[in-house]
């Protein structure tokens, strides 16, 4: 039975009783994060893979007569882009996880699904995505951060014969937070404008069913950054949840993995730990799944990437970006988005 049909019925059995219509409801998730979760696979790669024997199996599901599925229940809205679900919706050119994740989020709820993508590459939980509650750090540490960032300036000025301002605290204090403020200005001002964006959501009623983070490259750096990082996700959940009045929001956490193979090390491994540690919080029991993303890795992309110069052309054929961005491999990222999707309908 398709969703509309399904909808119909309902329709039908509620008049049939007498019962007051209610608005369809569409499930809204963010997706939130730095870059990976913008999404770094080539979509000429995505496109190869697709059709080539040995790993069109991988994406089939995703596919209807030689061409990828068009949706017309699952919508997604990044940035200054929106439309049906579909490859592209990431840095331009390049695909990630949302791909996976809303096809499988299409086929499990029978109401239209909307996907909300916040992120921007390089935004640490520690600065940027900094959520309220976790304040300011302290005096000290942001009075170090100034006299780093004046120095820095000067000297340069005097290298480069410029003249540029020289930094002051107001504009040490001014990045923090940033980005949380701006990922809630996006499901704000998507939720405002959704009927002039997606016309067949018209006359619908938005509802936040989940939560997906996907960060954490640029935490594993500095001084304070890693070892405060399990305190600024329990922060952050926490507020996500306040902000949307939504206590039990399912929320969903793909652990940082771009080690692959490899075991894990210093801020890597802290942050990762932090990630995952999220699982064990009494609190966040049944409501937060935290999943690690290394052992998901597309080991062909991994042994080919130290020759990739070298091989430029079957490089093409296998990843399409550095290690920091699971090597750009489709497969890896579409692995991910299924972990997502397995993660968050395991929260319903």
């Amino acid at each position: 039975m398709t969703k509309r049909s399904t909808l119909l019925t309902s329709l039908a059995a509620a008049l049939a009783l007498g019962l007051p219509l209610r608005a369809e409801t569409v499930k809204v998730f963010v997706l939130a994060g730095q870059s990976n979760m913008e999404g770094k696979a080539a979509n000429a790669l995505l496109e190869h893979q697709a059709s080539d024997a040995k790993t069109k199996k991988l994406f089939a599901h995703l596919r209807k007569d030689g061409d990828w599925i068009a949706y017309d229940d699952v919508f997604i809205k990044f940035l200054d882009r929106h439309g049906p679900l579909g490859i592209g919706y990431g840095s331009p050119g390049k695909t990630g996880p949302e791909h996976e994740f809303g096809h499988m989020m299409g086929k499990h709820f029978k109401e239209p699904v909307l996907l909300i993508k916040a992120a921007w590459g390089g935004h640490s939980l520690y600065q940027k995505f900094r959520p309220p509650s976790a304040g300011m750090p302290s005096d000290e540490i942001l009075a170090a951060e100034l006299a780093q960032a004046q120095s820095r300036v000067k000297k340069n000025n005097e290298k480069k014969k410029r003249t540029d301002p020289v930094p002051t605290m107001e504009k040490i204090r001014e990045p923090y937070g940033m980005s949380y403020r701006n990922m809630l200005k996006e499901v704000e001002d998507t939720f405002a404008n959704y009927e002039t964006m997606f016309p067949a959501l018209k006359g619908k009623e938005l509802e936040i069913a989940g939560f997906v983070w996907f960060q954490g490259f640029n935490d594993m750096f500095g001084d304070h950054a890693p070892g405060a990082y399990a305190a600024n996700m329990k922060a952050f959940i926490n507020d996500v949840r306040k902000d949307f009045k939504q206590p039990g929001l399912p929320f969903v956490i793909a652990a940082i993995g771009n080690n692959g193979s490899k075991p894990a090390q210093k801020g890597m491994l802290a942050v990762q730990t932090a990630q995952l540690s999220m699982n064990e919080v009494a609190g966040f029991k049944g409501t937060v799944k935290a999943f690690p993303t290394d052992v998901l890795i597309d080991k062909a992309a991994e042994k080919l990437y130290p020759t990739w110069k070298e091989n430029l052309e079957q490089w093409k054929l296998t990843g399409s970006d550095r290690p920091y961005h699971y090597l750009g491999s489709a497969i890896w990222y579409n692995r991910i988005g299924h972990g997502m999707g397995e993660a968050m309908l395991g929260l319903f």
